[in-house]
């Protein structure tokens, strides 16, 4: 019976063996078939066209059944059947074929198909051209790798394909909650269908990628790495719990450290090899203070002036939800940050609350709006004024007196080593810029003013409370002899505005959120009024929001009946659902304004009804000629034709075309439209009858073209009619006044022109 049993179970463990040996023989025998048709497809459209490209040119019809349209490899090879790489007669569009490995017949048909294109060099690729014996053949794993570089370098000449080298520290499998095909790196998420990657997870490793798709993994470069600058916000005892690239890891650390007393909450550097933990340093020295300017390889902090930046510099917020952030959600002016320090640089700044958005910072600019750098600043103050000036190790103040002035010109010893500051000695005072012309005459600002000199000249930045500040802004972007209502509309979406310009932090490397013009909001080019006060009072603190998130509350002069939508600048409306492109009053209506037969009728007609109908530039032409055009277009030779080729939403201009006796040109976008037919000598005859002239770009981009005919000159005249002031997009100023004058509140006028929005304080904000 023992040698039964022991026959028995020879039998058994034989029969394992070889079963287990199958198995082995089976997964080495489909890694050498090769690359699935799926992956390989997926590599070489991203390498012919980018992903949105990829997503933008899908057929209206998918070549693959229904049932496999949430498969990751349908869209890449859709794109191939559509540009003739796949043959659908001979590469069937289903599961099985996408899942086979790829053939050396396919090969053959890209390597035909690039060359035919003639995409850059394509000698080494025709060797893969094969219609013999071997066209049905898998193509192994390294032959596949070899045709794609040959691949990449005749169909890549403009390199849009990249090698990037970085450290791997997630996928799906060891985050959790992470989506497929997501990988975590120190250079930012990557997406890789159809690769590999769990095997290299706390690693270096150097890939291909066009933008953030990975497309081949080249290379391990080292099992030693460091997890720089990482947030440690936890330890057991045992692990300890890393914050890396916004997601939570665990290692075992027992025995690596040599101090393990408050280790959570810190920044420290953590060494692996082979995945492993070997050492854990913390970096515990800590400065804080106001920031003053965020700069590419430094920050300026009040106390410490500019710090530089480590190479691998983090950002972690650590109130509320734990997450990474970027530079730009360092806001100048505030202090909500502490700053870790090691070797005399910036390795991390920890955002310990949410701002409380108070203030503005705001870069004045020369008379005219024409610079932000002034060639001389003379300020003084009305009360007893502090002068503050030097380093942080040879800090200075010089008292001056009411109504004394100080002059700054570069070169000045006093903003030699950085910022100089001018604030009044007493809370309330107001400080006069002898050096500038506004509207007002010489301007006076509330707030305080700083100087630096940068090497084109000097900037002047004025921090003033916001509220302060939208006194400024407010009569300064609509006249204070409006409604009260169409004030306080005025009034909340200037704050709003401001809100996220101050988020946006466009300044930041010159310590300022904003500047005084266009560009942004008009800041004290009028004097403050009661009636703009009181609106800004009345609305306090209020933002316009949508979703509880603040909105982007454009605002413009005066519309054409019709406004438009977010994508005037070539954004996607869908992100800005609240902005409509519909009638303004009170049927707010869409029409199809986009062909030129329907435009014309709509802005010839000068009895349309509208809100701000009554308003001069509602309705508006005038008449340039070939030859003054000449002077912005040129290239073309004598211009005789000009067509608005295209539309958007509302009837705005899209496209130009510049038709001339030796050429053509075509130009996109409204504003660059707007410009290139605009022309200081123009002279625009608006609705009222009245004229206007000297700007240089055109009112608006909703207009139509007609032409007048060539004299005797060769020179063709043309009329351009129009309607409206600015952009189209959220709130027509003057619309918001015929509004308020029929009795309709600041409520109302803004859920008109902002659909779907409400009113949140500024505390509110997440």
């Amino acid at each position: 019976m023992n040698e039964r049993r022991k026959l028995i179970n020879w039998m058994a463990g034989v029969t394992t063996f070889i079963v287990v040996l199958l198995i082995v023989i089976v997964l080495l025998d489909r890694e050498e078939d090769g690359v699935s048709l799926a992956a390989a497809s997926r590599t070489v459209a991203l390498t012919l066209e980018s992903g949105n490209g990829i997503l933008e040119n899908a057929p209206e019809t998918s070549n693959f059944d229904e049932d496999l349209s949430d498969q990751w490899y349908v869209k890449y090879m859709d794109y191939l059947y559509g540009q003739g790489y796949l043959d659908s007669g001979s590469v069937k569009a289903d599961e099985r074929s996408a899942t086979s490995a790829v053939t050396y017949a396919v090969l053959s048909d890209w390597a035909k198909k690039a060359s035919e294109e003639g995409k850059g060099e394509t000698d080494a690729l025709l060797s893969y051209v094969d219609s013999g014996d071997r066209a049905k053949k898998a193509v192994s794993s390294e032959n596949f790798w070899k045709f794609y570089d040959a691949f990449l370098a005749a169909v890549d000449p403009d390199r849009a394909v990249a090698e990037v080298e970085t450290d791997l520290y997630g996928t799906p499998d060891n985050v959790d909650g992470a989506s497929a095909w997501t990988a975590y790196t120190r250079d930012g998420i990557f997406q890789f269908e159809g690769l590999y990657l769990d095997g290299y997870i706390d690693q270096k490793i150097r890939f291909l990628a066009r933008d953030d798709e990975i497309l081949k993994v080249e290379e391990m470069v080292s099992d030693e790495i460091v997890y720089e600058n990482a947030w440690i916000s936890g330890f057991s005892g045992k692990t300890v719990t890393v914050f890396i690239g916004n997601i939570q890891r665990e290692f075992p650390v027992k025995g690596v450290l040599k101090d393990e007393s408050e280790i959570s909450g810190q920044i420290g550097d953590l060494y692996l090899k082979g995945g492993t933990p070997k050492r854990l340093v913390l970096k515990k020295e800590k400065i804080t203070g106001t920031v003053l300017a965020v700069r590419d390889t430094e920050i300026e902090i009040d106390g410490y002036g500019s710090v530089p930046l480590a190479d691998q510099f983090k950002i972690y917020r650590t109130y509320g939800v734990l997450r990474e952030q970027q530079k730009k959600d360092i806001l100048v002016g505030y202090h909500m940050q502490e700053f870790v320090v090691a070797d005399g640089k910036i390795c991390a700044a920890l955002t310990t609350e949410k701002p409380d958005i108070d203030m503005i910072r705001v870069l004045i600019m020369t008379n005219g709006f024409k610079s932000l750098f002034h060639d001389t600043i003379t300020l003084s103050c009305d009360s007893m004024a502090v002068l503050e000036y030097g380093d942080e190790k040879d800090a200075k103040t010089e008292s001056i007196a009411a109504g004394e002035t100080v002059t700054i010109k570069p070169g000045d010893s006093r903003v030699a080593s950085g910022r100089l500051t001018f604030r009044s000695a007493n809370e309330g005072g107001m400080i006069t810029v002898h050096s500038l012309e506004r509207a007002q005459g010489m301007p006076v600002y509330p707030g305080h003013m700083e100087i630096t000199e940068e090497s084109d000249g000097l900037l002047l930045l004025n921090e003033v409370d916001l509220e302060e500040y939208l006194k400024r802004v407010t009569p300064s972007e609509m006249p204070p002899t409006y409604e009260l209502e169409a004030l306080k509309a005025q009034a909340v979406c200037a704050r709003t505005y401001a809100w996220r310009q101050i988020q946006g932090n466009a300044y930041s490397t010159y310590g300022a959120h904003v500047d005084d013009s266009t560009n942004f909001q008009v800041y004290n080019n009028t004097l403050t009024f009661d009636s703009t006060d009181t609106a800004v009072n009345e609305t306090f603190g209020q933002l316009l929001e949508y979703n509880g998130d603040p909105i982007k509350a454009f605002y413009y002069s005066t519309s054409d009946g019709h406004g438009t939508d977010g994508s005037v600048w070539g954004a996607d409306a869908s992100n800005t659902p609240y902005l409509r492109a519909v009638t303004i009053n009170n049927r707010a209506k869409k029409l199809d304004l986009t062909s030129n037969e329907a435009f014309e009728s709509f802005i010839k007609d000068e009895n349309t009804d509208a809100y701000d109908s009554d308003f001069p530039m509602f309705r508006w032409n005038t008449k340039t000629t070939s030859t003054i055009l000449d002077e912005k277009i040129g290239g073309v030779g004598r211009i005789t034709g000009l067509t608005i080729t295209s539309r958007g939403a509302g009837g705005y201009a899209k496209t130009l075309k510049v038709v001339g006796t030796e050429g053509s040109k075509t130009f996109s976008g409204q504003s660059r439209i707007r410009s290139i037919l605009g022309n200081v000598s123009l002279v625009y005859n608006r609705k009222d009858g009245s004229t206007s002239t000297g700007w240089d770009t055109l009112p608006s981009g909703f207009i139509y073209i007609e032409n007048n005919g060539t004299d005797e000159n060769q020179v063709t005249t043309f009329t351009i009619y129009g309607g409206g002031f600015g952009h189209g997009v959220g709130m027509s100023q003057n619309g918001a006044q015929g509004m308020a004058k029929q009795g309709k509140t600041c409520q109302e006028i803004l859920k008109f022109f902002y659909d779907g929005c409400g009113l949140m304080d500024i505390s509110e904000v997440n």
